[in-house]
């Protein structure tokens, strides 16, 4: 709002009013509101929360390390949300496709959550696996089916059904109509992923935090002409506006991270979970950075890797790798203190950002 109001209504008139038109200030100060939407609404949404008794429930099997956390408020992905899409329509530029199905995305897969939590705080029993899945395929096939027919390829001849790799400059294959189902995958998977890692006070929202900034970062390259040719990287001029969408979703998850350090006050749900993971695969979709959610975002993978590795496990030689799954079951079952775990996966989100960013200049 503020983009189409002051630069383009007034700059001409007040010459100041041109710093407006710069990704690089408005991202920076979407961060800043979202956080600051976040801290001032997070304990009316707190007390909100427990005066409609939106109180956690603890799975049977986690109750020896997680029954003390049995009726904290939940659903507090709702202050993620409120926080994300206020200052993205104050910041972004909302002529452009890609911020509206970044905020589609967020807020289709927020609902889904929302149904799922609803549910298991009234009926004591979420929605069922496959109806959450079927939904979630519906809002990632909408934007899949975007991205296949409305973008055009980028600056550099790629077209926007290809497949970007780190460190391959000059392999790009084409998957063609395979992109709707690949496109599908990662929003998905994105989406179910941060919801697994969310088991821990600020665990979740922590290492969103990291993804979220490193999104921000390629989504500014990718739409940079001069830097994305310096870096021999895909150049998506339309990409840019989503650093300022990532800029406010990492001011939102810094700004619950506050109420979500442990002890948490409030859990954000699958309302914010889904919605989180939902968004970080849309971007990187659009900004054909795919792969490189597996490397940023290897906290999630490793959640989800550790429960397919103990199913398998079980279902074929009757024994359990892990202790418990998600994998930071397992940490605490070996004693490990929660805010230990919690800290460590931190530290090597922060690294996996640090990695992820190098591959820019490793092409």
């Amino acid at each position: 709002m503020f983009y189409h109001l002051l630069y383009e209504g007034l700059s001409r008139y007040i010459s100041p009013f041109n710093v407006f038109k710069y990704i690089t200030f408005r991202a920076a100060y979407a961060a800043i509101t979202a956080l600051l939407i976040c801290l001032i609404m997070g304990t009316f949404v707190i007390k909100k929360l427990k005066s409609l008794n939106f109180g956690e429930s603890i799975r049977w099997e986690i109750m020896d390390t997680h029954n003390h956390k049995a009726g904290t408020p939940t659903m507090g992905g709702l202050l993620i949300l409120a926080s994300l899409i206020i200052s993205t329509l104050l910041w972004a530029r909302l002529d452009n496709a890609f911020v509206g199905l970044a905020i589609f995305s967020a807020i289709w897969f927020g609902f889904i959550g929302f149904l799922d939590d609803y549910s298991k705080v009234r009926k004591k029993g979420g929605i069922r696996a496959w109806q959450k899945l079927a939904a979630q395929g519906v809002g990632a096939l909408v934007i899949a089916i975007y991205m296949y027919i409305f973008v055009e390829p980028s600056t550099g001849g790629v077209p926007s059904t290809a497949l970007c790799f780190p460190f391959l400059k000059e392999i790009h294959p084409n998957l063609s109509l395979f992109f709707i189902p690949f496109a599908m995958i990662v929003i998905m998977g994105a989406s179910n992923a941060v919801n697994l890692t969310d088991g821990l006070d600020g665990l979740a929202v922590g290492c969103t935090l990291f993804v979220a900034i490193t999104y921000s970062i390629l989504s500014y390259t990718t739409s940079h002409f001069a830097v994305s040719t310096y870096l021999n990287i895909v150049h998506l001029p339309q990409a840019g506006e989503l650093a300022v969408f990532c800029a406010a979703l990492t001011g939102a998850s810094l700004g619950f991270l506050w109420y979500n350090a442990h002890p948490a006050q409030v859990f954000m749900g699958d309302t914010g979970a889904l919605a989180l993971g939902g968004a970080l695969g849309t971007v990187a979709v659009f900004t054909k950075n795919e792969i490189l959610l597996v490397v940023v975002g290897g906290i999630f993978v490793a959640e989800v890797l550790s429960v397919i590795i103990q199913v398998s496990s079980f279902k074929t030689r009757g024994k359990r790798v892990f202790k418990k799954t998600p994998i930071h079951h397992h940490f605490l079952l070996m004693g490990w203190p929660e805010t230990k775990v919690v800290i460590r996966f931190w530290i090597i989100a922060a690294i996996l950002l640090l990695a992820t960013l190098s591959t820019l200049k490793i092409r």
